[in-house]
């Protein structure tokens, strides 16, 4: 019996490292963004260089410590775990198809991936994107009435609810600059899961 316990669990375990890989090969930086004031929208740039500890060179909520304009009039010295901002490119099909015109960087994104459930990985996933860039995920972005502002009605369709009444929160996932390095549209993006137990995100 133990013998098929051990099967069963190495089964598991190989499934579950397929199925990363498999993401890990289709999923791809679609665009990058940043912007030096603290807009809402943010214009896309050929590529974008991440500095470790401090986020994206250039863009206004790159710092070690939070640089969010509501957080640091809270607390100054908070630790900045909103260094990089990533939305899934697929998130824009599914509001085209509900009458929203959204390109990447509109959202205020850094980062715009396409073939990665980015809502579906744990804390502390870390993405390496490119050759050298490693972010380490941190949690969510909660949505701001801001978006109501960019679009009317655009915030209600980023915020739902699951058959077991958990709000979900599709305005994108925050992370931290782990290794520093430039990364451009049609990087490759691997993911290495957490040791242990996959903690789900919450808002950051």
């Amino acid at each position: 019996m133990m013998q098929d316990a051990t099967a069963t669990v190495a089964a598991t375990v190989t499934a579950t490292v397929a199925a990363t890989v498999t993401a890990t090969v289709t999923a791809t930086v679609q665009s990058v963004s940043r912007d030096e004031r603290h807009a809402f929208s943010k214009p896309t740039v050929p590529d974008i260089r991440l500095i470790a500890g401090f986020g994206v060179e250039g863009d206004a909520h790159a710092g070690a410590t939070t640089q969010h304009r509501y957080l640091i009039v809270k607390d100054p010295t908070r630790a900045n775990l909103t260094q990089v901002h990533f939305m899934p490119a697929e998130l824009f099909d599914e509001l085209r198809g509900a009458g929203f015109e959204v390109s990447p960087g509109e959202l205020g994104e850094n980062i715009t991936t396409r073939g990665l459930d980015l809502s579906g990985l744990p804390r502390g996933a870390r993405l390496r994107l490119g050759t050298d860039a490693v972010v380490e995920i941190t949690g969510m972005r909660n949505p701001c009435s801001l978006i109501n502002g960019y679009q009317k009605g655009l915030m209600k369709t980023l915020i739902d609810t699951d058959d077991a009444g958990q709000v979900i929160r599709k305005a994108g996932i925050m992370g931290i600059v782990v290794t520093g390095g430039s990364v451009a549209p049609g990087d490759p993006i691997r993911v290495r899961l957490p040791a242990g137990e996959h903690l789900p995100l919450g808002v950051v």
